[in-house]
């Protein structure tokens, strides 16, 4: 790999005319020539550099094969696959007091989060997740441009994954185009065969790994053997994700980004001039011309550059970051790691093409450094700490336990002896806990203009059990005294008094929660 270096920069390829300005091109002048174009998308710099080509001028549909590079934006973009792939693959297979850690049960309508518990009535936790998420891609993007593309967006993150597959199976980037070039020999069957078995198994495992989240996933790996693991919705969502990662990841690639990809669409919206971008300095660079190590390049007349063209062939889209700000990149610093070796080879300074702010200029010395104080970025950073505390005290203060109290409107109140009055109510009491509850239950008229703090009696009296994660509904009977409700009847000038209930844990715990309804009158 380091001979192909060398000869590359001894050999470069032609030099390229640098790209003309937007201004010369249309005939324009004055304050127009510094505009800089953003291409919606571009191909290789080279005939060949990264396996574009065109015909006809427009960009023949030739398989891209990126170089693999090293350096600290490979590295990253390493470490967060892990972290991500890590959450993915292995949450499923966690256990929290002998139940799955993380489990989405749909069925019951139960969403296990290690210690806690979900009910359907806690969707607002989902929803502020979302938007939590949105403003989080929102800030990012400021900041740094397309950064979630390039390093934790999970087309980026498997084709990284299929594509390590498809080196160790068929060779790196040049045996792999000769590969492509050649007929269907032995070899390459056995080479390609063993590539898409290989990204089969995977998909095929990721899908697994999707139903896990919401199914026992010792239960489904357990039961493998057999045959008998899936049902009929676990089976369609397994093969269908797992097809899906295997067209996206492995077929389509970067096609996806490009053309189907909704958030590289709408993303040039949150940039403003501020913002980090993966630039190529033209005035350092420009004119490009070979050269020998060591040696000046202004002394020369010449740029930085010496046209190796390895910054187009690392690039997972195929496209020149020299020939402008373009569309299609998505940010993962690959051809910045291509480019910085390179200078060290010849021994001059890094930061050719580094991430930079289209307002700090060409030329300018140095890496782009985030600027904080914009209205985009304290807007989302503002709207994210807010959010986040909203969210981070609601978990906080979330009830364990809960109680929903609701009379029964096909039954009015009734009059029975000794001029008491009873209404019916049903009640539905919730443990959003991982152990067993044993609860009382008590009512009380509530304040209001009737009387306020008397007990009212209950049909059920005793203790009332409640499984963990669960919820039981019951109806009771509720009866006010006579004298009580005469009093509340000329005291309230009404037929609808009030009342509250109370269900309090009779464990060490004492957890409360109350309900309040309405009491009515004859």
């Amino acid at each position: 790999m380091r001979r192909c270096d060398d000869a590359v920069l001894r050999h470069p390829l032609p030099p390229h005319p640098a790209p003309t300005p937007v201004a010369e091109r249309h005939g324009m002048s004055g304050t127009r020539k510094k505009t800089i174009p953003i291409h919606v998308l571009q191909p290789g710099g080279s005939a060949g550099a990264n396996g574009a080509r065109e015909q006809n001028g427009f960009e023949a549909a030739v398989r891209i094969h990126p170089r693999t590079v090293h350096g600290r934006f490979a590295r990253l973009r390493w470490l967060l696959l892990a972290l991500t792939q890590l959450v993915f693959y292995g949450l499923p297979w966690l256990q929290w007091d002998g139940r799955q850690a993380v489990l989405l049960d749909l069925e019951a309508r139960r969403f296990y989060l290690f210690g806690s518990v979900l009910f359907p009535q806690d969707l607002i936790y989902l929803t502020g997740l979302l938007v939590f998420s949105a403003l989080l891609l929102f800030f990012a993007t400021t900041l740094a441009g397309r950064v979630w593309c390039g390093f934790a967006c999970p087309q980026t993150v498997y084709t990284e994954m299929f594509m390590w597959i498809e080196r160790r199976c068929e060779g790196e980037r040049l045996v792999r185009q000769r590969l492509d070039a050649s007929g269907w020999t032995p070899t390459k069957l056995v080479r390609r065969g063993g590539k898409h078995l290989a990204w089969l198994a995977l998909s095929l495992w990721t899908g697994l790994s999707l139903v896990g989240w919401f199914s026992p996933m010792r239960e489904l790996v357990g039961a493998l053997p057999t045959g008998d693991f899936l049902g009929p919705w676990e089976a369609f969502w397994a093969l269908f994700y797992g097809g899906v990662t295997y067209v996206h990841a492995g077929l389509l690639r970067e096609k996806i980004c490009q053309h189907a990809c909704p958030y590289g669409r709408f993303q040039g919206s949150m940039l403003d001039p501020s913002t980090l971008l993966v630039n190529y300095d033209q005035v350092r660079g420009e004119p490009r011309a070979a050269r020998a190590r060591g040696s000046d390049a202004r002394a020369l007349h010449q740029g930085e550059c010496v046209d190796c063209t390895l910054c187009v062939q690392v690039c997972p889209v195929g496209i020149d970051i020299r020939q402008g700000l373009q569309a299609a990149c998505i940010s993962c610093g690959l051809c910045i790691d291509a480019c910085d070796q390179v200078m060290d080879k010849l021994r001059a300074p890094r930061g050719l093409i580094r991430f930079s702010a289209l307002d700090s200029g060409p030329g300018s010395a140095g890496a782009g450094l985030v600027v904080w104080r914009r209205p985009r970025v304290l807007v989302y950073g503002g709207g994210l700490l807010l959010l986040g505390a909203a969210m981070a005290w609601g978990w906080a203060e979330r009830p364990e336990l809960r109680l929903n109290a609701l009379r029964d409107r096909s039954l009015l109140s009734r009059q029975v002896e000794d001029g008491a009055v009873e209404n019916v109510y049903r009640l539905q009491l919730m443990n959003a806990s991982l152990r067993e509850r044993r609860l009382s239950l008590a009512a009380y008229t509530a304040a209001g203009s009737g009387p306020d703090g008397q007990t009212l009696t209950l049909s059920h009296s005793g203790l009332l059990t409640v499984p963990p994660a669960g919820a039981i509904n019951t109806v009771v009977t509720l009866r006010m005294p006579a004298e009580l409700a005469q009093q509340g009847r000329s005291q309230a000038g009404g037929r609808a008094l009030p009342i509250r209930f109370e269900l309090r844990d009779a464990g060490a715990h004492g957890e409360a929660a109350g309900a309040r309804s309405t009491f009515l009158l004859p």
